[in-house]
């Protein structure tokens, strides 16, 4: 199953939770490949540690999902199959295809070319490599995340409790009903991610209530803030190895058990 985690908003869990998401299937047995599109290079951090760090005198991880990106703008020579750019990871069954931060300078070459389709095309010449295949995505509508929905099956969506995130929602869900109507007819929203969830305080409480009033598709699992985010982020290990037995980990077991095959 390819999974796209979308939302146009920084800040908002997205890398965490594909890595986490990640971690939690491959910990289950499931053969499972993180995609990171987004030039900030978190989730390929995240799992890979310092040697995934990009720093002016450091050679970059190679290779990557720019050169992937790069090669199908050039007429020479084969083009190299998505799997060639997949690395392992400490944890067993997770792999990742990094991504570099220079994948901004060829998007207008690769929007002019009309290569909108490439990736889609490549990960399904990969589906019988992998069980699950997540995808991380920049915090802005653009050619790569666009290309993510168009290679995805299913789209999950993080979301913050406030009112600025919840006008964003409408939007994000109109940006994946278009790309379904124009480019994807398999493409389904799977679920809105609550993240950061506090659930003492009234307004999440009223606010989750209010969307699934009007018959938005909310996870049963919220996720709660908790520090240990931060400790998972700095020693490079998903909560699901990290800290098995705690709350938000838990809670990423649950969530990984709403999604459907």
């Amino acid at each position: 199953m390819r999974r796209v985690i979308f939302n146009q908003k920084g800040g908002v869990g997205k890398s965490s939770i594909t890595v986490n998401l990640a971690a939690v299937s491959a910990n289950q047995g499931l053969k499972t490949l993180v995609l990171d599109l987004d030039p900030q290079c978190n989730a390929t951090q995240y799992l890979l540690g310092e040697v995934a760090e990009y720093a002016p005198n450091k050679p970059e991880l190679q290779p990557n999902i720019g050169q992937f990106f790069a090669q199908t703008l050039s007429l020479k020579g084969r083009e190299k199959p998505l799997l060639e750019y997949v690395h392992p990871t400490p944890f067993e069954n997770l792999h990742v295809i990094p991504s570099n931060p220079e994948l901004g300078e060829i998007e207008h070459l690769l929007q002019s070319k009309h290569k909108i389709y490439k990736l889609a095309a490549a990960l399904k010449a990969l589906g019988s490599q992998y069980d699950n295949i997540f995808i991380d995505t920049p915090p802005a509508f653009n050619f790569y995340t666009l290309s993510a929905l168009i290679a995805s099956e299913r789209c999950l969506i993080p979301f913050d409790c406030d009112a600025f995130s919840r006008r964003a929602l409408y939007t994000l869900m109109d940006n994946v009903a278009e790309t379904k109507a124009d480019h994807n007819a398999d493409l389904e929203v799977e679920g809105v991610i609550v993240n950061q969830f506090q659930p003492r305080a009234s307004l999440p409480m009223q606010l989750v209530a209010e969307l699934k009033e009007e018959g938005l598709p909310i996870m049963d699992t919220h996720l709660a803030s908790s520090v240990v985010m931060k400790e998972s982020h700095q020693k490079s290990m998903p909560l699901v190895y990290l800290a098995p037995q705690h709350k938000l980990a838990e809670q990423y077991v649950a969530l990984f058990g709403e999604l459907r095959e």
